[in-house]
């Protein structure tokens, strides 16, 4: 039993030796690719296609983000000649650099390359790069540029987000009618869609829906409702110490125009209080509408 145990500490040491012994051949080994990855950059962007070719293997693959192949380290020079062959010298830089090891003399590089030419707009892909050992030195044996990562579609969230507390479901019950309002997000959060319905004695007398939104040109918040009826309205939302105020105007089924400010204090995450006021139809004068409150379901 001593003796099992003996050996089991003197495999668990050599073997923790062997693994010290490996991790240092790999840190002298990523020092080395590091080298000639710096190497690389600064041939690249002195236009020397000779020693640009140099760090590839003979066998070399360079595949662009279609996936067309140049095959060979004398095809690889011949493209890189032709490359350089413009009056404007182009410029590489690496970023986010990673060196992976497969196996003790194959290594796998990850990064970003951001290219540039003078008066020109700044080409960025990502790449992934096989380093392989051969005859003591590290070459490139392929390389594939990958697709630049299409940029974020454009949201107006942050303009639109004090009106985040409006997402969900809501409802106003007064006697024998009720009116409520499903509010979600459209698709990037360009705008919130509100769906609302009337329910008289139990069927539903109007519907419609609203559209907020940011007008970037005019830097406000608009919103635009149309009703079951045939009835629009746009408005334009200001900030209130308590909440909103909505310009609004628009055309009536019947050809009417219509105006009026609607005022919306949230009270707290499942409460607000809507009212109406100034409202007008072809200039004639209307009672104010109460102020209601309304309440999540």
């Amino acid at each position: 039993m001593k003796r099992t145990l003996l050996i089991t500490a003197c495999l668990a040491i050599l073997s923790r030796g062997v693994l010290a012994a490996d991790n240092a051949q790999f840190a002298n080994d990523e020092k080395s690719i590091r080298a000639a990855i710096a190497s690389y950059v600064e041939s690249f962007n002195k236009g020397d296609a000779s020693a640009v070719a140099a760090h590839w293997s003979e066998t070399g693959e360079w595949l662009d983000p279609e996936g067309t192949p140049i095959q060979g380290r004398d095809a690889i020079l011949t493209e890189m000649k032709a490359y350089f062959a413009g009056g404007k010298k182009p410029q590489i830089e690496l970023l986010d650099l990673s060196v992976q090891f497969l196996a003790p003399s194959v290594a796998v590089e990850q990064g970003s390359a951001i290219v540039t030419r003078p008066g020109e707009v700044a080409n960025e892909s990502s790449y992934l790069a096989v380093h392989v050992r051969e005859n003591g030195r590290w070459h490139l044996s392929s390389v594939r540029e990958l697709a630049p990562k299409p940029s974020p579609p454009p949201s107006h969230y942050e303009q639109l987000s004090e009106l985040e507390w409006m997402i969900g479901d809501w409802i106003d019950a007064d006697g024998g009618s009720a009116i409520s309002w499903h509010a979600e997000w459209t698709a990037n959060r360009n705008f919130i869609s509100r769906s609302f319905s009337v329910m008289i004695e139990g069927r539903i007398d109007m519907s419609g829906t609203q559209v907020i939104g940011w007008d970037p040109a005019a830097g406000a918040i608009r919103s635009w409702v149309f009703d079951s009826d045939g009835g629009f309205t746009e408005g334009v939302w200001s900030r209130r110490d308590d909440g909103w105020s909505i310009r609004a105007a628009g055309v009536l089924p019947d050809g009417r125009k219509a105006s009026m400010v609607n005022i919306v204090r949230p009270i707290d995450n499942d409460t607000f209080t809507l009212q109406s006021i100034g409202r007008e139809v072809d200039g004639e004068l209307l009672p104010n509408i109460d102020e209601v409150t309304v309440i999540r379901k």
